[in-house]
């Protein structure tokens, strides 16, 4: 299996799992930030390896009025201030060509959308600047049409690839998580991310804006890290119903530490037979 290097996080192989959280979308710089270091404090107590994740610009919302983000700019400058502060790594979502060179200067890994996995030149240029990047699953992808992706991302040269789970289209504003996708997708030679929470989201459940479950987060979670997964992501705050994005499905920073105990100890029993 390849591994992943983040800064000085090696993800993949028997490493431990790696753990991506943060707000959903960037809000407000000083409450975005604090979520992030309530976190770090969190991973730091554990010993568990930590990478920030907030979005710019959160392109596929229901409604037209939904809230957005700060954007490109500010929210990578955001962004930025947050990877000093904290002294981390950074992930955030990218929605088009014209964003990545902008995008690759601060973030250390680059997200591509679930909804825009198999679009070519989105994929292909992003792994053109080297960084690594890190791939939603379609919801309406099996897990073995990831190898296609995979192939794009290679075909630049560039083998810092993570592919996530974040469930499948049942229909009727549900997702439903396949736990065989997760070790089938590991097996195409590279770290498998689990997004715990946009599992249990609801898309359009609430009309003009998506519903979901976070009662069903720590069931997910820890099935997951049964299945043997590399990197667990989580969207995280401190108030949720708050949240400017996924209130519904974000987790509350308050619920994570005794969820990542668990998850730990999951995970040190399943590196075994990685």
């Amino acid at each position: 299996m390849h591994t992943v290097q983040i800064q000085n996080i090696t993800i993949g192989a028997k490493n431990p799992i790696t753990l991506i959280a943060g707000p959903c979308v960037i809000e407000e710089p000083e409450r975005t930030l604090a979520i992030g270091r309530a976190v770090k404090a969190i991973a730091d107590r554990l010993n568990i390896p930590y990478i920030f994740k907030a979005s710019f610009d959160k392109a596929n919302r229901s409604s037209y009025n939904s809230f957005r983000g700060p954007g490109l700019k500010e929210g990578l400058s955001i962004l930025a201030h947050i990877k000093k502060e904290l002294g981390v790594p950074v992930v955030s979502d990218i929605h088009a060509v014209t964003e990545i060179e902008a995008a690759a200067e601060v973030l250390d890994i680059l997200q591509i959308p679930a909804f825009l996995c198999r679009q070519t030149d989105i994929v292909y240029q992003a792994a053109r600047t080297g960084k690594a990047v890190n791939v939603k699953k379609g919801q309406f992808l099996a897990p073995l049409d990831m190898k296609n992706v995979i192939a794009k991302i290679e075909e630049a040269g560039n083998n810092n690839i993570l592919l996530t789970e974040r469930g499948a289209t049942f229909g009727y504003n549900n997702l439903v998580v396949d736990f065989r996708s997760l070790p089938i997708m590991r097996s195409l030679g590279y770290p498998v991310v689990f997004d715990a929470t946009h599992s249990v989201q609801l898309p359009g459940g609430a009309g003009t804006s998506s519903s979901g479950q976070r009662e069903f987060v720590p069931y997910l979670t820890r099935a997951a890290a049964a299945a043997g997964v590399d990197v667990l992501f989580m969207e995280v705050h401190d108030n949720p119903p708050e949240g400017k994005s996924d209130a519904s499905n974000m987790l509350y920073v308050d619920k994570l530490e005794e969820l990542l105990k668990d998850v730990l100890a999951i995970d040190e029993i399943t590196r075994k037979h990685k």
